[in-house]
């Protein structure tokens, strides 16, 4: 079995962000030489996680909306006494730090509204990194 590992590194600009790193995995993929496999996407970060949806304006709005609701930066989370970020801690375990694709015929297989977003949930950042992880034949 063949195993390619790359990293896609970035910075973000505001608190809570979504950055589509699409086009980056497939390229990724693309370069690997795997066949049919897959493809694991994760971000090494306690305050950041991965998802997959479509690259819509209104619907990322939507999804940072949300994430802002339902982990609201209020003060009240016991772990903003030491770092003032409970709230990021919080989404990032509940949403999560990784997602995986199946990789048939050499292709990155995904839905067609179905792009992969860093989400940013501590920002801004200078630096943000992404493992791109390609397996398979």
């Amino acid at each position: 079995m063949k195993v390619v590992s790359r990293e896609i590194t970035l910075s973000t600009s505001k608190k809570l962000e979504l950055v589509d790193i699409t086009s980056e995995v497939e390229h990724i993929v693309r370069e690997s030489g795997v066949k049919n496999g897959l493809c694991l996407i994760f971000a090494p970060h306690a305050t950041a996680a991965i998802i997959a949806n479509e690259h819509e304006r209104g619907l990322m709005l939507d999804i940072l909306e949300k994430i802002a609701e339902d982990f609201p930066n209020n003060g009240r989370w016991r772990h903003n006494r030491i770092d003032d970020n409970a709230a990021a801690h919080l989404a990032s375990a509940f949403i999560g730090t990784e997602r995986v694709f199946p990789v048939i015929d050499g292709r990155l297989v995904r839905g067609t509204w179905q792009n992969i977003f860093l989400v940013e949930l501590d920002g801004p950042r200078s630096y943000r990194r992404v493992i791109v992880q390609v397996m398979g034949e």
